[in-house]
């Protein structure tokens, strides 16, 4: 006959996980040297943020719990982010201004709280819109218009998408709008992009489209000016993805 299985050898039984209590939506900027920061690790900035914060950051089941934090959308390596969105989920109701307050005075140099606010528990951020920015040198501004005129006027924008596997890609879909703003002394291109199901348009692919490609190489700084997120969006622009 087998010998019974010891007490303390047996499965522990199963905790129940308490309710969530609160949910809160921060866009933040991140900029300076901190723009050279990779996703990963601004990750674990932002877990050391909140454990110096003492914040009561909801965490993850297991042998390893890690706070519950999502972000809406990973920043490329080196662009300026000017309103990203990061979500918090936590175990207790806080003003929200405590929250930002307690956030601002770990932050790093480069790092910001634009905005805070409370969010349903059961929402989600979902990019829809994206907009990049970049200056745009003042001799070049006639070429610049007269080419972003042309591929909103087109049908279609195809490029070659150099990373594997390579391939031609249609950006026209995926673009909602290029502008030029600031003055004639110093322009700036800012491109619309849309996020859907099939991806995405990647910024430098549209700098090459409209005759800018050699533009980052050279040392130009791209800015993510804004995420629009589905939740957020009252009154649907003119025109939309695919």
């Amino acid at each position: 006959m087998a010998p019974d299985t010891p007490a303390a050898l047996s499965p522990p039984p199963p905790q129940e996980t308490p309710p969530l209590r609160d949910k809160v939506r921060i866009r933040f900027r991140k900029d300076r040297d901190l723009r050279l920061l990779s996703h990963h690790d601004l990750m674990r900035t932002f877990e050391r943020m909140l454990r110096r914060a003492a914040l009561p950051v909801r965490r993850t089941q297991g042998f390893h719990p890690h706070p519950r934090i999502v972000f809406a959308l990973s920043l490329p390596l080196g662009v300026v982010g000017c309103a990203e969105v990061v979500e918090l989920e936590l175990d207790e109701v806080l003003p929200v201004e405590e929250v930002r307050d307690r956030l601002m005075r770990q932050a790093p140099t480069g790092l910001s709280v634009v905005s805070i606010r409370r969010i349903d528990p059961k929402a989600g951020a979902q990019v829809r819109r994206l907009c990049y920015r970049v200056a745009v040198p003042a001799d070049r501004l006639p070429a610049v218009r007269e080419r972003v005129a042309e591929v909103l006027r087109s049908e279609e924008c195809r490029v070659e998408r150099k990373r594997p596997p390579a391939r031609l890609v249609d950006l026209r879909p995926w673009i909602g709008g290029l502008h030029l703003t600031g003055t004639d002394a110093a322009p700036e291109l800012e491109m619309e992009l849309w996020l859907t199901p099939s991806g995405t348009a990647r910024p430098e692919e549209v700098l090459e489209a409209v005759g800018l490609g050699d533009l980052l190489e050279a040392g130009a700084v791209l800015e993510r000016a804004w995420l629009e997120l589905h939740d957020e969006v009252s009154v649907p622009p003119t025109g939309g993805p695919p």
